[in-house]
């Protein structure tokens, strides 16, 4: 069988890494296990899950750090740990980060009772994949730290296609004034909250005009008319009304993921 949901949390979903908000933390998760990168896993947000193994397994807890227990003792993070059946998983507060990865070896089945994305209910059961090999790969990896939610989120980002639609002033303050971000962010995008930047809904109209909708990959910074700016995330939609002005950095993107509403975030271009 595998593992069933004794209490899901505020939001655990399954997921395969097109969907993570942190993939870095999700992929180090599998490769822990040694599963395939494209290895479904659960993404726990701010803790609450609490898992019930049927079948005995192995696991690895990446991403937020905070605490994290097996039949009430800590278990490590970014780490291998043999599973073993009857077994209960507890993930505490996220205390640093906002979201934990889990990745069982194996990988989850599709055949489980959760489909892709949909949040876990209590008493939904899990199926676990069959492991690729019995024992542990050796992952060389660097350390990783979780977000201090003290601490501004510094992420790098490049111009985007629509940029030249501003002035130069425009981008000044887009990359030099601080950011918030805003409760109202979900999986579709990162609202920034500040000071709104001129000449938003202008360059929406030019836009509007050309008859041609915007693409729009993960990391888009768009520049709605309220002047306050988004960035998309995994959920987004293939297009947009609203101009891109900027992309963030592949490598930065997983920073936003991990960033708490109310968290400093500085754009740095």
């Amino acid at each position: 069988m595998g593992a069933v949901v004794v209490e899901p949390g505020s939001s655990t979903l399954v997921l395969g890494k097109e969907k993570v908000l942190d993939r870095a933390s999700m992929h180090l998760a599998n490769a822990l296990l040694g599963n395939p990168d494209s290895a479904t896993g659960l993404e726990v947000l701010l803790g609450g899950l609490k898992l019930r193994f049927v079948t005995g397994s192995a696991v690895a807890v990446t991403g937020a750090e905070g605490l994290v227990t097996l039949n009430g003792n800590e278990l490590p993070l970014n780490k291998a740990v043999r599973v073993p059946p009857g077994a209960v998983l507890e993930f505490g507060p996220a205390l640093f980060g906002i979201r934990y990865y889990l990745a069982v070896q194996g990988g989850l089945s599709a055949q489980g009772e959760a489909p892709q994305g949909k949040a876990l209910r209590a008493g939904a059961a899990l199926k676990f994949g069959r492991p690729h090999g019995y024992g542990f790969p050796d992952v060389n990896h660097p350390a990783r730290r979780a977000l201090d939610p003290e601490r501004p989120v510094v992420v790098r980002i490049s111009r985007g296609p629509q940029a030249t639609n501003f002035d130069a002033g425009t981008w000044l303050r887009l990359t030099s004034e601080p950011w918030i971000l805003s409760p109202k962010s979900d999986r579709v995008g990162a609202r920034l909250a500040g000071r709104p930047l001129d000449g938003a809904a202008a360059s929406l109209d030019a836009a509007t005009e050309s008859g041609q909708p915007q693409p729009r990959i993960s990391g888009s910074v768009l520049l709605p008319p309220s002047g306050l700016p988004v960035v998309a995330l995994a959920g987004h939609p293939g297009t947009a009304e609203s101009p891109v002005i900027a992309v963030v950095r592949d490598e930065d993107l997983d920073l936003i993921g991990q960033a708490r509403p109310g968290q400093m975030v500085h754009l740095l271009g």
